[in-house]
C-alpha cells in the first residue's frame, strides 16, 4: 500500500480506540482507583505493577518500565510492525488506513487484492454453473458437506481446461501480468495458463477476510493432491492459516485454535459444529503461526495423526512453540487413532467425542517428558543424567517466568536434583530492556529540557503554565530546545491529544528512542506538585541561556570589554588591569 499513514488518522485512531479494551482483550485488567491493573506480560511478577490510564491512553509497568499507546502494545505484545498495528486497531473499528500521496511506504497491493476478489467470485460461480461442476459437487457430498458450510468456506471449482480464469480475467497486459503477480497463472512455451484445473477451490482469507491465495484439491487421480498458490505479495504460506478468518467470524470470543493439517479437515469440523480449527498450508508450523494464534486466544492444540510421523510432525510444533511459551499460554497436542485424521475421525464418532479428545488432549510439558523419559534408562542415574543433558537445552529456550521456573522443577525432581542449579541462566534471563535496565521512574541526568519535555508528555494540559513563563529559552540553540519548541506547538494546535498521541506524532523519527524513555518518568508521586516542576524547569532553561548568551570576558578583547565586565574580571582575578593585551 503506497503513501504515509497521514498524522490526523492516528490522532483519531487513538481517539476511537480504548487501549484498556485493547489490552484487556489480552491481558485481564482490574479496576484500581481510576486506573486499571495488571500482572505485567512482558516480565515475571508476583504483585500487579502494570497500570493502564484510560485518561492518558497509555500503559507502564512499575515494574520493568514497558510503556505505550495502544499501537505500542501490540507492536510489543503481539509482535506486530507498525503499520500492522495501525491497521489491525482500525479494522477493530471500522475504518480503513488512508495513506498520503508522494511517500512510498510500499507497493499499492489493492489491485491484486481486487483481482483475488474477482478470481474468488469465479471459481464459486464455476461450481454452482459449470457443466463439468457435478464431479465437484458430488465428491462435496460425499464427504458430508452441506450447502452451506460449502457456501461460508466460499468453496469454487476451476474447470478442466487452460485457459478459463486467464480468459475471463485476462482483459488487458495489465491483468494478465497481475494473474501472473497473484500466482494465478503460470508462464509457459511463451504463453500463460490456469494455474488450477479441474480441482475444488479453497479460498485462503486473512484475518480481515480478503483473499490472498488458493488451494485446490484434486478431484480425480491428478499429482499433487493438494496445490497451494506459490508465495506473492498478498501470500506468504508461512504466516497464515486456512479457516482463521471463518473462525473469528463464527466465535465472538475464541478461548482456543484447534491446528489441523488439511483444507478437508477444518471443513469436515465446522460441518459437525466444530468451528475454531484451522490449517497451515503445505508448511510445518511457524513462529508466525504461533505468534498469530496467541494474539487471539492463549490455548493451541495440534491435532496429529498417531503413528511415527505425526508424533514427529508434533515434536518440531513442540521445539518451535518453546521460546513462545510465555506465562498463561497453553500448547496441547491430540493424537488420533493411527491411519484418521479429522476429516475421518469426526464423520465416524461425532463432533462429542471428538470434542472430547479435544479436552484430554496432552500439554506441551507432559508430551516433552514423556518424549525424553522414553530414551533414558530412568532407573540408573547415568540415564536420569542423560535426561537432565537432553531437557536441559530445550528449556532454556522457555522465556523467563512461572512457567520455566515449573518446568525446571520438574525435570529436577525426575533426576533428583534438588538444589536449583540446572536453570543456570535463570537470574540472567531478565527480558530485554526490561527490569534494571530500564530503570523505570528514574530520568537519567533530569536536565530542565528533559524535565520539561516528559512533564508536558505526560501532562499536555499544563500548557498554560509553560506559556506563563518568559520564553526567552525558545531562540537558544541547544540540545532538546527544538523538540521542546515542537511539543509545545502541537499541543498548541491540538490541546486535546493525550500522552499516547503526543508520543506516536514522533514514531518514526530519530528522536522517538530519546522521546520513549522520557515517557517513561512517572509524575504521579503523591508529593509531587507538577505545575511547580514544569515551571522550575522552564525558568532554569531561561537562566541557563541567559548564561551562556552573555560574553566571556577572557573571549574578548579588552577593547570591547564594557566597564562592568572589567570590573567582575578585576574582582574574579586581583592583579588583572586587563591592559596587558593591549
Amino acid at each position: 500500500m503506497a503513501g504515509k499513514i497521514p498524522e490526523q488518522f492516528i490522532d483519531d485512531l487513538l481517539n476511537r480506540v480504548d487501549v484498556v479494551d485493547v489490552i484487556n482483550r489480552r491481558v485481564p485488567l482490574k479496576k484500581a482507583g481510576r486506573d486499571y491493573q495488571a500482572r505485567c506480560p512482558f516480565h515475571d511478577e508476583k504483585t500487579p505493577s502494570f497500570t493502564v490510564s484510560p485518561q492518558k491512553q497509555f500503559y507502564h509497568c512499575f515494574g520493568c518500565g514497558a510503556h505505550g499507546s495502544a499501537i505500542g502494545f501490540l507492536m510489543e505484545y503481539d509482535n506486530l510492525g507498525f503499520v500492522e498495528a495501525v491497521e489491525e486497531l482500525a479494522h477493530g473499528v471500522g475504518l480503513e488506513v488512508p495513506r498520503e500521496a508522494g511517500f512510498e511506504h510500499g507497493p499499492d497491493l489493492r489491485p491484486l487484492y481486487q483481482l483475488m476478489e474477482e478470481a474468488d467470485r469465479f471459481y464459486r460461480h464455476q461450481l454452482k454453473h459449470h457443466p463439468d461442476a457435478k464431479q465437484a459437487v458430488d465428491y462435496l457430498k460425499t464427504r458430508g458437506l452441506s450447502g452451506e458450510i460449502a457456501a461460508a468456506f466460499a468453496i469454487g471449482y476451476a474447470p478442466p481446461g487452460w485457459n478459463n480464469l486467464l480468459g475471463s480475467l485476462g482483459r488487458d497486459k495489465t491483468a494478465i501480468a497481475r494473474l501472473d503477480e497473484c500466482g494465478l497463472t503460470h508462464e509457459g512455451e511463451g504463453k500463460g495458463y490456469d494455474r488450477f484445473r479441474n480441482r475444488i477451490i479453497f479460498p485462503i482469507r486473512d484475518r480481515r477476510g480478503r483473499t490472498i491465495g488458493f488451494g485446490g484439491r484434486t478431484i480425480g487421480d491428478e499429482k499433487p493432491k493438494y496445490l497451494n498458490s506459490p508465495e506473492t505479495p498478498l501470500f506468504h504460506k508461512g504466516r497464515e492459516l486456512y479457516g482463521l478468518h471463518e473462525a473469528q467470524k463464527a466465535n465472538h470470543k475464541i478461548a482456543r485454535l484447534l491446528v489441523v493439517e488439511g483444507y478437508m479437515d477444518v471443513v469436515a469440523l465446522a460441518q459437525h459444529g466444530i468451528l475454531n480449527a484451522v490449517a497451515t498450508l503445505g508448511t510445518a508450523t511457524t513462529q508466525d503461526h504461533l505468534e498469530l494464534i496467541f494474539r487471539i486466544c492463549p490455548e493451541v492444540v495440534f491435532c496429529f495423526d498417531g503413528d511415527r510421523a505425526g508424533r514427529d510432525a508434533a515434536w518440531k510444533a513442540l521445539l518451535t512453540s518453546l521460546p513462545l511459551m510465555r506465562d498463561g499460554r497453553e500448547v496441547k497436542f491430540l493424537f488420533l487413532p493411527q491411519g484418521e485424521d479429522p476429516d475421518t475421525q469426526v464423520r465416524k464418532e461425532g463432533s462429542d467425542a471428538f470434542s472430547d479428545r479435544i479436552e484430554q488432549a496432552q500439554p506441551l510439558s507432559k508430551f516433552l517428558f514423556h518424549r525424553l523419559t522414553d530414551q533414558v534408562e530412568m532407573d540408573s542415574i547415568d540415564g536420569r543424567a542423560r535426561l537432565a543433558q537432553l531437557a536441559t537445552p530445550l528449556l532454556e529456550k522457555l522465556p523467563a517466568g512461572v512457567f520455566r521456573r515449573m518446568m525446571f522443577q520438574h525435570l529436577e525432581t525426575l533426576v533428583g536434583i534438588k538444589d536449583g542449579r540446572l536453570d543456570k541462566g535463570a537470574s540472567q534471563h531478565r527480558q530485554p530492556g526490561t527490569g534494571r535496565d530500564r530503570q523505570p521512574g528514574k530520568l537519567q541526568r533530569a536536565t530542565p529540557v528533559r524535565m520539561a519535555i516528559a512533564l508536558l508528555l505526560d501532562n499536555p494540559h499544563l500548557l498554560g503554565v509553560a506559556e506563563s513563563v518568559d520564553r526567552a529559552w525558545q531562540a537558544w540553540d541547544a540540545p532538546g530546545i527544538s523538540i521542546l519548541k515542537q511539543l509545545l506547538e502541537i499541543i498548541r494546535s491540538q490541546p486535546t491529544l493525550n500522552k499516547a498521541a503526543l508520543l506516536e506524532r514522533w514514531r518514526d523519527t530519530e528522536h522517538f528512542t530519546h522521546l520513549n524513555k522520557l515517557a517513561n518518568y512517572r509524575f504521579d508521586l503523591p508529593d509531587m506538585d507538577q505545575e511547580a516542576e514544569l515551571r522550575d524547569a522552564l525558568l532554569k532553561l531561561n537562566a541557563q541561556f541567559h548564561k551562556n548568551s552573555r560574553p566571556q570576558p577572557g573571549n574578548l578583547p579588552p577593547s570591547e570589554l564594557s566597564d562592568e565586565l572589567l570590573n567582575e574580571l578585576k574582582q574574579r582575578f586581583p592583579g588583572t588591569t586587563g591592559q596587558d593585551e593591549q
